[in-house]
Parts: structure tokens; sequence; C-alpha cells
């Protein structure tokens, strides 16, 4: 093999790929001629074809057996440069031998084969292509694929689809489960997946037997590139402004590492030496002096309090480079390199965290508070991320390795006074502020090796996917530091605001899977079908840990005087002071444990045309799930071994559970199609919800516990959910991608998971997942699209699009909830055996106006996102029920490209247009809403600009 010789050098290249135009299906051996010369190409398996040629202007000729000829005119070639002509679209030949001509500029900036994709897909499916990120500009994927019809972006990083929260919503990297930087998601962070890599994002809103099980709002696939068509070497930037979070002279920080900003600890925080050892280094303890207990005192960060620094705007940058070579024996070799770096300041000046309970008396209607915390809350949050690729094409088959690594870190301060009721249930009653420092670094490492391979005869195909990631969460060092306000000090006290304290958190986590999926084309009933089959395994395992330090005092407390940072000088710790920790991890630690998760899937499903018109895909997927557990209770922890419970590598679920899924296209008119599909899914608890684990949010002083716990009114025993899918859908496709549909669908939960207020713990603020009743949601979904045209030629570039879901959900309340709210069931009021479901919202609301102007760079939008009030938290008995408010999202975006290449663009959007509030509301029958926390996110611009330099 050998590269090109000088003389082909100063040749261009003419790259593209051809389709099917019914099917979207990619055609092989086609045959591609330059008119009036000898040059051409034949396509491979991926559609694709290459040729190499003098610089020039010329016409394409394309055809293959059945097919009408294709001619593609005006194809400009350029010396050392590549022409891309893609999506072209061939149509079967039936009764004529008419030819086809198209123009080179109309294919290139078509989005046919994505609409083609979506229109013949054997499930429901939306998406967007590299051909109209080219057009829209937006740098990453979280901005791209708010554009696809359903689709909502959770904090500008994780995705949701039709409003199903994060445990139904799934994001896999080139179909594959890839864990992100919070394993507790199937989400991945998806803003640092820069556009110019990415070959496609597909949303799946339907089963097949192909898929993973878990999942039930939707899939989000994103497709990298591994043979980019044209040589990019990008560059950009962008920096960011929110007049309510930066340049304050208000904000304040904490004396971090010099390594925060690149997303890890530098050791500044790191846990003092002798912090794990049998015998605690705390005064009076066997074996340990004095000197020993100054020592490890010494060891702490002495920063325990927040000092004030003007704040930062937000910026960001990325470099991204890609190309292929081809070489003489036919074979290719392409790569890709990306990497990003972010950083953004958060400030909420106006946080509030409330917890409120109901009057007991059936004739008291209004909440009464039990605490209240109100204060700033500060964040600088840091992401970087790499991705580097290999592809290698031979003939018949197509390798691929790609490495990714995201790196993570936030530094987190807090203000707070805090205001205990005493006349409140549980509550001692006290005024006090809390300072609280916090620092999460997060880092996830994927390596994908996948293969495809095709037979001779192109009858068989298979492709097979290896990758393992290991991900790894250090929480060093939250440090708590809260003064109780006397008529006449501050003091520390341990039975109102507590006395300070510090926590340590780790986990580390090992995902591997791989895959196996085969392919047989074949005829059925005289007409074209497919056999897949295929088999995954999924292994994980997590280890965590949490180790929790006090301070106490040897005597009599010192004058603080109110000022957090002087707690931990010298002449306060022991013994020259009275300052010391104890420890508050037991032998064996209950907030420990090590988990394993084996996943065996198998699956057959058949793909062929009951009659002309109508298509049927049937397939049956198995998933043996086993997880295993290791860890113990509090009560076991503390030494009663009768009464607690205390598990050794034991089985917690162990499941063989079968997903029959069937999908109905009935094709009857070409641009329409009524889609009928069934499947059966499954939402599983993950590690951390089936555990004992207890994690503690010191900013909110809200703690978790894990679903194992058991409680009077709880066994410990948490399960799956089983979800039966029903959906149908009327589709329309029109010019210029204007489109419309109408979806009715129906869910079916099987002990679905929530988070619950726990009713029996009322002096503290406890939550845990259990499963509660069944539960059944009913919805209809609108989707739009449409040419503002028929206004006028001055609207021919305008677009209005939507997306409008409506949901009933129910929830059947178990016995035991009943009863508990029927305790605290007020006069008038009539209480109902069913509630809403957590987590899904009443309405969604999506709809846009956009400009677009492909041929002269241009782009822009003015987008409109609400959801529904939603139970969030649920409550019962004592607590009332929690809702989100309506969040009223309205931003704009603007892009315009620059030069005849149109290598440079810029820009700019400006976020949260009318200036709302993230709010959530505990809410009581006849009782005035009460905040349960409330955070002004405040209106943001930003401005960016990428440079292509080849």
């Amino acid at each position: 093999m050998s590269f090109s010789s000088n003389a082909q050098d100063q040749k261009g290249t003419i790259r593209g790929s051809v389709f099917d135009d019914v099917s979207g299906e990619a055609l092989i051996g086609v045959t591609v001629q330059v008119k009036n010369n000898t040059s051409g190409s034949v396509t491979d398996f991926d559609g694709k074809f290459n040729i190499n040629i003098l610089p020039g202007t010329y016409d394409l000729i394309i055809s293959y057996v059945s097919y009408r000829t294709t001619t593609v005119t005006g194809v400009e070639v350029k010396s050392g440069s590549v022409t891309l002509v893609e999506n072209i679209r061939l149509q079967e030949d039936v009764q004529t031998l008419e030819s086809v001509v198209v123009t080179a500029e109309a294919i290139r900036n078509s989005e046919s084969a994505i609409l083609t994709v979506k229109r013949k897909a054997p499930i429901l499916v939306d998406g967007i292509s590299s051909a109209k990120f080219s057009q829209i500009g937006d740098s990453d994927a979280s901005e791209a694929v708010k554009r696809v019809t359903g689709v909502s972006v959770e904090g500008g990083k994780y995705v949701f689809v039709r409003g199903l929260g994060d445990r139904y919503t799934k994001t896999t990297l080139n179909s594959v489960d890839v864990p992100g930087l919070d394993p507790d998601r199937n989400s991945i962070q998806i803003d640092i997946f820069p556009t110019s890599l990415i070959e496609n994002m597909m949303v799946l809103k339907s089963s097949s037997a192909d898929l993973p099980a878990d999942f039930t709002g939707g899939v989000v696939n994103i497709e990298t590139k591994d043979f980019p068509e044209v040589k990019t070497f990008n560059v950009s930037a962008s920096v960011g402004y929110n007049p309510s979070m930066h340049f304050r002279d208000d904000h304040f920080t904490y004396k971090g590492g010099k390594n925060d900003w690149l997303g890890f600890d530098d050791g500044t925080r790191q846990l003092p030496a002798g912090a794990t050892n049998s015998v605690f280094p705390s005064p009076g303890a066997p074996g340990v002096t004095s000197q020993d207990v100054n020592s490890f005192l010494k060891g702490f960060n002495k920063t325990m309090g927040t000092q004030d620094q003007k704040s930062l705007m937000d910026y960001s940058f990325g470099i991204s480079s890609a190309n292929q070579k081809n070489f003489d024996n036919g074979t290719s070799l392409g790569y890709i390199f990306s990497t990003t770096y972010k950083s953004s300041t958060v400030f909420y000046d106006d946080a509030f965290y409330g917890e409120y309970q109901r009057p007991a008396f059936a004739d008291e209607y209004e909440l009464i508070y039990a605490t209240t915390q109100e204060g700033a809350i500060t964040e600088r949050n840091s992401l970087w991320g790499s991705l580097a690729g290999l592809a290698y094409k031979t003939q018949n088959s197509k390798y691929k390795l790609s490495a990714l690594h995201l790196q993570n870190g936030e530094k987190r301060a807090a203000r707070f006074f805090i205001d205990d009721n005493g006349s409140a249930v549980g509550k001692s009653g006290f005024f006090g502020g809390s300072e609280n420092l916090e620092f999460s670094q997060r880092g996830v490492t994927n390596i994908l090796l996948s293969g495809e391979h095709h037979t001779s005869d192109k009858g068989w195909s298979i492709d097979w996917k290896v990758s393992p990631t290991i991900s790894k969460i250090v929480e060093p060092d939250i440090r708590k530091t809260a003064f109780t306000y006397t008529s006449s000090d501050t003091v520390f006290s341990s039975g109102a605001a507590g006395n300070p304290s510090r926590i340590w958190r780790y986990l580390d986590e090992i995902n591997l899977v791989s895959k196996v999926d085969f392919k047989k084309n074949y005829q059925l009933f005289n007409k074209a079908a497919s056999l897949k089959f295929g088999a995954s395994h999924t292994f994980k395992e997590r280890d965590f840990e949490i180790l929790t330090y006090n301070m106490q005092f040897f005597g009599s407390q010192p004058e603080f005087n109110g000022n957090s940072n002087v707690i931990m000088d010298d002449q306060f710790l022991y013994p020259n002071g009275s300052v010391y920790f104890s420890s508050g991890n037991p032998d064996p630690n209950s907030n420990s444990f090590n988990s394993t998760v084996s996943n065996t899937a198998f699956y057959v499903s058949n793909d062929f045309q009951i009659i002309d018109k109508l298509k049927a895909i049937i397939g049956v997927r198995a998933e043996n799930f086993v997880q295993r557990h290791t860890g113990r209770d509090g009560v076991y922890a503390n030494g009663d071994v009768v009464n607690g419970r205390n598990l050794d590598d034991a089985i917690v679920l162990d499941a063989l559970h079968f997903f029959p899924s069937g999908n109905f296209i009935y094709n009857y008119r070409d641009n329409q199609n009524l889609r009928l599909s069934y499947s059966k899914t499954i939402a599983r608890p993950s590690f951390k919800e089936l555990s004992f684990a207890q994690i503690l949010d010191p900013v909110s002083n809200r703690t978790f516990n894990g679903g194992l716990f058991k409680f009077p009114d709880w066994d410990g025993n948490l399960r799956e959910t089983l979800i039966d899918n029903f959906d149908i859908r009327w589709e329309k496709y029109m010019k210029k991608g204007e489109l419309f549909s109408v979806s009715v669908f129906y869910k079916k939960f099987a002990d679905p998971i929530e988070l619950v207020r726990l009713s029996v713990a009322q002096t503290t603020n406890e939550f845990q997942p259990r499963n509660v009743g069944d539960g059944q949601i009913l919805g209809a979904e609108f989707e739009f699209r449409k040419s503002l045209d028929f206004a006028g030629p001055v609207f021919r570039k305008l677009f209005a699009s939507g997306n409008l879901t409506f949901v009933d959900s129910r929830i059947d309340m178990t016995d035991q909830e009943y009863n508990v709210r029927k305790a605290y069931q007020k006069n008038g009021q009539e209480l109902k055996r069913t509630r809403e479901m957590a987590g899904q919202a009443p309405y969604i609301i999506n709809v846009g106006l956009s400009y677009e102007d492909p041929e002269n760079g241009f782009d822009g939008g003015l987008f409109y996102n609400v959801n529904g009030p939603t139970l969030t938290v649920v409550g019962g008995g004592l607590f009332p029920d929690v809702y989100a408010e309506p969040f009223n999202s309205l931003n704009f975006n603007l892009s315009k490209s620059f030069g005849p290449d149109k290598k440079t663009s810029i820009t700019f959007n400006v976020s949260n247009i009318l200036d709302d509030v993230r709010e959530n509301f505990f809410v009581g029958f006849n009782a005035q809403d009460q905040y349960y926390s409330r955070l002004n996110p405040g209106r943001s611009i930003s401005l960016g600009l990428k440079y292509n330099l080849n």
C-alpha cells in the first residue's frame, strides 16, 4: 500500500454517499462515473464513494441495476481539497427509463437523508444530521439536540424525552451504554461533544429487540464520525455573561487547590494520615498521645469559612481535527480528535431551602414552617473533555477504535441564615448561620473497539463492539460550620445548629460492555426481509465509601466570635486548646459498599413486509440481570448483629425477563405513515438506590437513604419497574423538511420507583427511593414543522415548529401511603386513592420560530419551553407533597457564517429572556404554597467564534 504520488497530490477529491430513496439504506456497488472522463468509483457497504481527479467542474453519472440513472451536475473540484456530494438518493426504475438530474449544491445542503431514515425507520425515531449542524452553527450536541422534536435538555447537559425523567431516558454513544460524570444517571453529559465530529443524533421513542430494555421515554444515540468526508481543523471559543452572577462584588468562594481549574484536587483536601486507623487519634484513645492527636489535627486543611472574591465570566474553547486517507489498494484510514474546556460561574444570591409541615388538626390548613435556610450559593464549574478515534476500512470490513475522557470539577460555597421553629414537630428552636465548603471531582474514561463485516454477496453482516469505562468520583473534605446564635454570643451547639463537620466521599466504578449483532438479508413472501439476532453482556462494579468526622471540645468551648476561619488555628487545637475530632465511622462502615451487576442479553428480530404497504418488525429480547451487594446497615455496624442487616456479596436482584416488541408501519401514501407499536421495558434501581448508603446534602441538610434500609413502613426490598408501552402515530412528511404528526401513547408501570419523604423520620429531613403503587400514563403528542412561505416570498425562510405533549398520569396508592395521608386529612378535603406520578409533567410545550438561510450561512431562532407543575417529592403524613413550578424558558440564538467557504462562524445566544426563577413548593389542601427551594438563574448572554483553519 502507498500514498498517492506528487502528481496525484495536485488533484482534488470527490466524496459522497448513495442511498435508496424508499428504504433510506445505503446502496452497495453503485457505479459513480465522471461524465466524459475515465475516472469513477463504486460505493462500498456504507454507500460511500471516493474519486481523485484534476481540478475542474464535472457531472457525475450514478447508475445501478433496477434504479433510475441520476446525474449530478456542477461538481466543482479544487486542487488538494475535498468536494462533498452526500445524500444522493436513487429511485427505483419501475416503468420508465427517464433519468433524474439534480445539482450538487442542492444535494450538499439536503437534510433528506435524516428525513428518509425517520420516515422509513422501523420504530418511532427523530434525529438531526451533520448536514443540519453545518447550517445551524450549534457548537455542541446539547445545543443541537434541542431542535429534535419532543426533547428537552436539563441543566444544559442531560436529555429528557417526552417529559419522562432520567430514570426513563437513556443516552448511548455509538450504540453502546456509557456512564456519564454522574453514574446515578442513565444519561451522559452531551455538552462535551462538538457537532463537527458527530455524524448524527437519533432519538428512539419506541423499542425494538436489538435495543437495551432499560428505557421508557427514549434512547438518545450519539454517533461520532469515523471517516470524515472533509478535512477539518476547527478552533472555537466563547464567552458568557450573566448580570446577576458575574462581576459581583458580593460574590464569595474559599481557598482551594491550584488544580481546581483542571477539575481535580492537588492534595489540598486530602484525608489526614491516621483518619482510618483502627484506633482513632482522639483524646483518651488507647496508645494515643497528646502529640499524636495534635499532629493528626494539623493534617486537616485549616480553611473552614468563605472569603469574598469578585466573580468571573463563563468561557470555553475547543479544538477539533478530522480527516481520512485513501490508499491505492482501496482501503481507507480516518481519524478524529477533539478537546474542549469550559469554565462557568454560578451565583444564587437569594437561595432558599424550606421545610414545612402539615398542622395536626383537621380544621387547620396553613402549613407550618419547621426550618428555613436563606442565603447565597456560589459554584465554579470546570469541565474538559477529549475524544480521539481511528477507523480503518477495507472492501468488506470496517474497524474503529476511540477513546474518550471527561474531567469535571465543581467548587461550591454557601452562606445561610437558619431559622428553626421550636413550635414545629421534632424541632428544638434556634437561630443560626452556616458556611458550607464543597468540591467534587469526577472523571470518566471510555474506550470503544468495534468492527463491522459484510460477506462478499452482501447476504450477511456482523457488527461487534467492546467498550470498557472507568468512572471515579471524589468529594474530598466537605466542610460545614454552623454557629448557633444565642442572646449574647455565637456558639457551637450539638442540640441546635450542630458542631462543625467534615466529610469525604469516594466512588470508583468499572463498566464493561460487549455485544455482537448478526443480520441476514433474505426473501419472505417474495419480498425483501431481514433477520437480526445477537447477544450482549454488561458487567459493572462500584466501590463506594463515606467518611465523616465531627468536631468536639475537650472541656470548655473557645470563643471564636462567629469566625469560621479561625477555629482550626493552632492555639485552639488539642492539647493547647480544646478542639479535636471524633470519628463518625463505625467498623465496619455502614456507609461503605461494593456492588456488582452482570447483565446478559440475547435477542432475535425479524423485519418483513406483510403486504405491499404494511411492514412488521417482530422481536423478543431476554435479559438475565443479577446484582450483588456487600454492605450493612447502621444497626449492624454499631454492634447489633442480631437486629442489624449485613450482606456479603448477596444477590439483591436476580431476574430473567423477556421483552417482546412489535412495530407495524402502514405506508398508505408515499409521504404518510400510520405506526403502531408495543414493547415491554424495564427501569432498575441504581447502585446507590439499592444500598444502605446515607448521603447528606450539607447545603439543604437533607439526607438520602438507600432502599435497603428497613423502616416500620418499609421492608427494605426495592424492586425493578416493568413497563408496558403502547404507541400510535400518524405522520406526514412534506416539502422543505415540513412535517406533521399526531401520537397517542399509553404506558403501564408495575412497581414504579419514586423518591419518598420518610413520614416516620419527623425530627430529620430524610428521603428514600421506594416502590409505590402501580402507575399509568396516557398522553397525546402533536408535532409540527411548517414553512411560512404561504404568507409570501419574504417569509419563505421562516419556519414554525413545535411539540405539544399532554399527559394524564396516575399512581394507585398503596394502603400504607393512603392511610398516612388519611391521618392528616382536612375538613372538606376529598382524598382519592390515586395521585400524579412523580416526575411526570401534565403538559410539555416546545415551540419555536426559526430563520434558515444556509446559502448565506445564516440561522436564527426564538424558542420557548415550559413543563407543567410536576410532583417531585412524594410526601405523606406530617409532610406535604413537593411540586416543581413551571419554568418559562425563552431563548434566542443567532448564527452567521462568513467567507466563500463559510470557514468562520459567529454565534450569539440569550438564555432565560423572561428572567424566570426555578421554584419548588410544598403544596397543601387550602393552604398557601411554601418554598421547598428557590434558585434564580437570571438572564445570560453568550458569544462564540469558530474558525476552520483548513
